[in-house]
């Protein structure tokens, strides 16, 4: 398994940990209807539940994310944003990104992991739709 990206966490780890936990409070606050209520819920009771647990949790899984991601990063053809390829590899991306978080949730409070599994049925849609600023941020630590 490639580990291309893991060495972006040496000095950027924080930093990377706040842009992504931002990516993912923008992604929260799009959501509209009936699952938008129910994912807004749902990440309120996290936040609730422990306060920071976003960033915290995202730090923790850095390694692991970027450790997913490196396979895609490895086949970026040059002049093409890591948002773009990820973008047209959604599926591969998305499920990559949620095998980390399906492993975290095993292990998770069962509070938490209550909350995920409320809300992971519709997940990998909420992923595709984030994956251009998920590129943006890994490319803003590696250029």
């Amino acid at each position: 398994m490639s580990a291309t990206l893991v060495p972006l966490l040496d000095a950027n780890r924080e930093a990377m940990a706040s842009d992504f936990a931002d990516v993912i409070d923008a992604e929260v606050k799009k959501q509209s209807g009936l699952s938008g209520a129910a994912i807004k819920t749902a990440y309120a009771a996290a936040q609730k539940f422990k306060p920071g647990v976003v960033q915290v949790a995202t730090s923790k899984m850095l390694p692991e994310f970027m450790t997913a991601l490196s396979p895609l990063w490895d086949s970026k053809p040059a002049g093409t944003s890591f948002g773009d390829h990820l973008k047209a590899n959604e599926d591969a991306a998305a499920e990559a990104l949620l095998a980390v978080t399906d492993g975290q949730a095993e292990h998770a409070p069962a509070v938490l992991a209550k909350t995920y599994k409320s809300v992971r049925g519709k997940a990998k849609g909420y992923v595709v739709d984030a994956l251009g600023p998920v590129g943006d941020v890994v490319e803003k630590y590696a250029g």
